[in-house]
């Protein structure tokens, strides 16, 4: 089961698509156009349902199988863009300064929508495939919000899967894992309470920047001295802010950074680690801090039974050696996680080629992987429901 011949005369159609997405950007659940563009293609295809409204501004294409009952299955693409100038200089950039698809949504809008034409074309399978057209993953947990709004129950989707393009990987390569494969993210700000005064006169202050440096060190121990070297925890202050002038010591610091991590309870011993370093260093200096602990997606964990059948489709489709199976895990976080929260299934990874990295201002999504994407989808859904 290679690519499939109707996919390869559909790879010109479909990137345009993508191209269009590219250049009409929007972010989080303001993804209306991209919802309507996706809406207007699956109801032109002849899909079942379309519904749109769930979980705000997502879509989900009911596509019925002509081979009798069977149970539905949910395939998932994210919408929504990144608040990024683009500088990829591509005829097709955005045309929306300060926004741009920086990590490939648009290619998966339209690698899910090749497949929900193939899949109504052909129909070639028993049951029903559910396709799932996402606002707001990025950083807005819009896949929470459709799980929260009935979408598993409402169309009875018993397995979901998702997959995300990965600059790096050659274009026609897959990878995977079963367990974590990637990481809750949380997020922190802590703010340092100090005692200001004149930058001559240190002695007479409690300087709330130097207290800041100790604590940025301090959180470092969580990783290199007090978590099992096998186990992964990140933790990172991603931005300081104190003070107005060169000679005045500040009253006040703020720190804020994110803990990402691969398992509950390192997730739960970091959080409250957090809190103890920093209220501690602070106490030390005779200072106080405040620190706001915010959870945020959860651990993208695969299940195993399905990650084993999605592992065999794409050595089907791509060939075995193209495929690793025991990719590590990536510690960034993916709000597909939820939906792996309410039902059985895999999240996999496409090669992108020697692209510019996710989030980049140069980033752009390789069409050459158009065929892949769009395969792996039909088949993985031809194959979990045949006959």
């Amino acid at each position: 089961m290679p690519i499939l011949n109707r996919v390869n005369e559909m790879q010109e159609e479909i990137a345009g698509w993508r191209r269009h997405l590219h250049q009409t950007p929007e972010l989080l659940y303001d993804v209306e156009e991209t919802a309507a563009f996706a809406a207007g293609k699956l109801k032109a295809f002849g899909c079942d349902v379309v519904r749109t409204g769930i979980g705000r501004t997502g879509v989900v294409g009911l596509i019925k199988g002509s081979r009798g009952e069977g149970p539905v299955i949910g395939l998932r693409a994210d919408m929504d863009a990144l608040p990024i100038h683009e500088i990829s200089g591509k005829p097709w950039a955005s045309r929306t300064p300060g926004k741009m698809h920086a990590c490939g949504h648009d290619g998966h809008t339209a690698m899910l929508l090749g497949a929900a034409k193939y899949l109504s074309e052909t129909r070639n399978f028993r049951g029903a495939i559910a396709v799932i057209f996402q606002p707001a993953e990025e950083g807005g947990a819009g896949g929470e919000a459709m799980v929260k709004d009935g979408m598993m129950e409402t169309f009875a989707i018993r397995e979901v899967y998702g997959m995300h393009n990965r600059p790096g990987l050659s274009v026609g390569e897959f990878a995977t894992r079963k367990g974590p494969t990637m990481a809750a993210a949380d997020h922190f700000e802590i703010v340092v309470h100090g005692h200001g005064g004149h930058a001559a006169r240190p002695h007479t202050t409690i300087d709330p920047v130097i207290i800041s440096a100790q604590i940025i060190t301090g959180l470092q121990l969580i990783s290199s001295r007090e978590t099992n070297p096998l186990e992964s925890v990140v933790v990172t202050v991603a931005s300081m802010h104190a003070g107005t002038a060169n000679n005045i010591i500040p009253e006040t610091a703020t720190l804020t950074g994110t803990v990402r991590t691969l398992s509950p309870d390192l997730r739960d011993r970091a959080e409250k680690r957090v809190a103890e370093i920093v209220t501690g260093i602070a106490s030390s200096f005779g200072a106080r801090a405040e620190v706001s602990y915010h959870r945020g997606y959860p651990v993208t964990r695969n299940h195993d039974e399905p990650t084993e059948r999605a592992i065999e489709i794409m050595k089907k489709v791509a060939g075995k050696n193209a495929v690793d199976p025991n990719a590590p895990p990536v510690m960034g976080a993916e709000d597909f996680s939820y939906m792996l929260e309410a039902r059985p299934g895999a999240f996999v990874f496409i090669g992108n080629g020697a692209t510019a990295d996710l989030h980049n201002a140069a980033y752009d999504f390789n069409d050459e992987a158009i065929p892949y994407g769009v395969s792996y989808w039909a088949s993985l859904a031809e194959t979990l429901l045949a006959a």
